[in-house]
């Protein structure tokens, strides 16, 4: 006989009817007991259900629906959004915008670098670097959220205001042995094998010892965490060199480590080599976020024209802002540089190689025609760069440190350990003609550019460059001429451009900050 509903209410009758005054209380406590054991199953079930659901969505993640991937990728912000809907009734501190009361303001303040008697600054008398208390390893890595940024750099107003008038480029390199790289060396597989001095076995690390103290301030520590919730949903571009594209690299590798689920980082077009021509764009899919890096040596455009025997020679349009630049004029970030190739004989020379319209100069000064490549590159800028979307940086020329000849003739930079400790030895001269036109150009913009004046600052680390370990393995004749094969112009990674780029974190924090400090005075009283 089936245990329907109805014939449990005819037996329930019939009970009734022999039992008098005894049978409604058991009916009720019969009835009560099938419902609560019916809800616990229900609940059982649907837990089991849920459970199976979501375990199964993230094993299936690539290939699950949009909206389940949209609800992972966006958990957080379904949380905030919750708890706005529900706000608890913990009074909070003010903060910029009015949409964040739900935020918790029991977040620690920002993390500064720290230019106190305690940092081991080089001693002349010593010959040596002060000793210095021990500092909390996990401070370099302290991570409060995304949704706490706000809160982050408002507990922090008194850093920022005096990072907004500090030149961070006035400084000194300190030895901090609680100074932890920016990843793991060995950690990030975008590197260049040029660059990644750790896997070709460098056998020392105390390059990676070292950051940068400005005298009058100091810097935020570098959180990623922080710097991707800046640039969620935008396009940083670095446009340059191979030393643009070595700091390019360096911004990848320290965004991706605070990146939880390192497979939604990738290239876009499944490129693992990044020396060719043309252009590369990382992805970090939870973030909505580029990094791009587009190769531009001169930022103007390379060309060929008939020399009249049925041949073609290379010149230089300085006339023309290089091809690429249609495709990164929106981007939200902007870091150029050229430099280095403007120092070779060719270009040095300039015979029969600089090219303006159709008039190819027998000669012209380099220095003149780096000038006139630089007006080319602020004149496009001012025209198709908004300055109130972008924000952008230029980055001065990085030294190299060759002795006893140059990158071509036998130069070598092997055995440096340690950087220059005598300021009287940093001469940028050589550079200065580069470096005051630059500036000179820069100041005449009407598009406000930001100058990552690192020549100095860069010129002490004699002892961060690859060196002879450009590659695992050197080949019988690589290690007979070591001297023949090594590389003193670009940068080790972990390195010296995580640094430049530590910088224009603590830009973008401090043009972040102005911008709701101005939010907040535009803002009627309540």
């Amino acid at each position: 006989m089936s245990d329907s509903p109805t014939s449990r209410t005819r037996s329930v009758l019939s009970l009734e009817r022999s039992n008098n005054n005894n049978t409604n209380n058991h009916f009720f406590n019969i009835f009560a007991t099938r419902r609560s054991t019916t809800f616990a199953c229900t609940i059982t079930v649907f837990f089991i259900l849920s459970t199976i659901f979501f375990v199964f969505s993230h094993l299936t993640y690539n290939s699950s629906p949009v909206f389940v991937r949209y609800i992972i990728e966006n958990r957080s912000h379904l949380s905030t959004f919750f708890s706005q809907l529900f706000p608890t009734t913990t009074a909070n501190a003010s903060n910029f915008y009015p949409d964040t009361k739900a935020l918790s303001t029991n977040v620690p303040p920002m993390n500064f670098y720290t230019n106190n008697a305690s940092s081991p600054e080089f001693s002349p008398e010593t010959g040596g670097f002060s000793k210095r208390n021990n500092e909390s390893v996990s401070d370099l890595y302290t991570e409060y959220g995304t949704s706490d940024l706000i809160s982050m750099v408002n507990s922090s107003a008194k850093e920022l205001e005096r990072l907004i008038k500090c030149d961070l480029f006035n400084g000194s390199w300190v030895e901090d042995h609680d100074q932890l790289p920016m990843y793991p060396p060995g950690s990030c597989p975008f590197i260049d094998e040029s660059f990644d001095c750790f896997r070709n076995k460098r056998p020392d690390n105390g390059y990676q010892r070292y950051r940068w103290q400005p005298r009058d301030c100091n810097i935020p520590r570098w959180n990623g965490r922080h710097m991707l919730e800046l640039s969620r949903g935008k396009r940083i571009v670095f446009v340059g060199d191979s030393l643009n594209r070595n700091m390019w690299e360096s911004m990848v590798c320290m965004l991706r480590n605070s990146v939880v689920n390192k497979s939604n980082v990738y290239e876009a077009s499944g490129k693992v080599h990044f020396r060719t021509e043309g252009s590369y764009s990382f992805l970090f899919t939870n973030y909505n976020l580029s990094v791009e890096f587009f190769r531009s040596t001169f930022l103007v455009q390379e060309w060929e024209m008939p020399d009249g025997n049925g041949a073609y020679k290379e010149t230089l349009r300085i006339d023309l802002i290089d091809n690429s630049s249609q495709r990164y004029q929106k981007a939200d970030v902007l870091i150029f540089n050229t430099g280095h190739w403007w120092t070779h004989a060719k270009t040095t020379s300039g015979k029969g190689y600089y090219q303006e319209g159709n008039h190819v100069y027998d000669e012209l000064d380099g220095l003149e025609a780096y000038r006139r490549a630089l007006e080319t590159w602020a004149r496009w800028i001012d025209s198709n760069v908004k300055f109130t979307k972008s924000l952008l940086f230029f980055r001065s020329y990085s030294p190299s440190h060759f002795r006893g000849g140059q990158w071509n003739s036998g130069g070598q930079c092997d055995n440096e350990t340690e950087p220059i400790k005598n300021e009287k030895y940093i001469n940028i001269e050589d550079f200065s003609p580069y470096l005051n036109t630059l500036e000179k150009v820069l100041k005449k913009m009407k598009t406000a550019t930001y100058y990552l004046n690192i020549t100095r600052m860069t010129d002490f680390r004699k002892d961060a460059h690859p060196s002879i370990f450009t590659k695992p393995n050197l080949t019988e004749e690589e290690r007979r001429s070591p001297e023949r094969f090594q590389d003193c112009t670009h940068w080790c990674l972990p390195g010296v451009p995580d640094t430049w780029n530590e910088i224009v974190y603590a830009h973008m924090l401090r043009k972040y900050y102005l911008e709701q400090k101005g939010k907040q005075k535009g803002r009627p009283k309540q």
